[in-house]
């Protein structure tokens, strides 16, 4: 059997009303999809009115995507650098003091590709506290980033990392643990 896209179809998942839907793209795009340079205060009050659960002293950088910010919430003095893409048709939970570095994408949404209709396949994502993403690397669907792991530049994150562990590739693999001076 092949591939039938023309038999595609969401299934059970509904991402919210269209409205809303609508309502967000625009917000998404005009605000934190440009090159507007807009006060983190105001991206982050928008994020709270439109049911993303936010912390105290968040950074988001220009040209950051954000899917759904009802499936969102993010800790205390979080960093999200410039071109970041939070696809996140399912929830995405990040933690306190978390970087998320320039053009890092967090996928929670894929296909299985064992089905010819191409469905759907949804895994939650999430960076405990102290999580470092670095710069173009790639979480993919239902992984957890255990606390102050790190991902290195342009790794995909393909299996859950352990705590105070450093990973690289991809896939990518252990490297190293992470130590830190005072």
């Amino acid at each position: 059997m092949q591939t039938d896209l023309s038999k595609f179809n969401v299934g059970d998942y509904k991402a919210g009303s269209k409205v809303k839907i609508i309502a967000w793209y625009l917000l998404n795009y005009y605000v934190f999809d440009t090159a507007v340079p807009w006060p983190y205060k105001f991206k982050e009050i928008l994020l709270r009115f439109f049911g993303a659960h936010v912390g105290e002293g968040i950074v988001i950088k220009t040209k950051v995507r954000i899917k759904y910010p009802w499936l969102l919430t993010i800790g205390n003095n979080c960093w999200i650098g410039e071109s970041v893409w939070i696809d996140n048709l399912d929830t995405v939970s990040i933690g306190n003091n978390v970087s998320i570095s320039q053009g890092a994408m967090l996928l929670t949404g894929n296909h299985d590709y064992r089905v010819s209709s191409f469905p759907y396949r949804l895994g939650k994502i999430q960076l405990e506290d102290g999580v470092w993403i670095g710069a173009r690397a790639v979480v993919c669907p239902g992984i957890i980033c255990k606390s102050h792991s790190i991902l290195t530049v342009q790794s995909v994150a393909t299996k859950n990392m352990d705590a105070w562990s450093i990973y690289s590739g991809n896939p990518a693999a252990f490297v190293r643990g992470r130590t830190m001076r005072s």
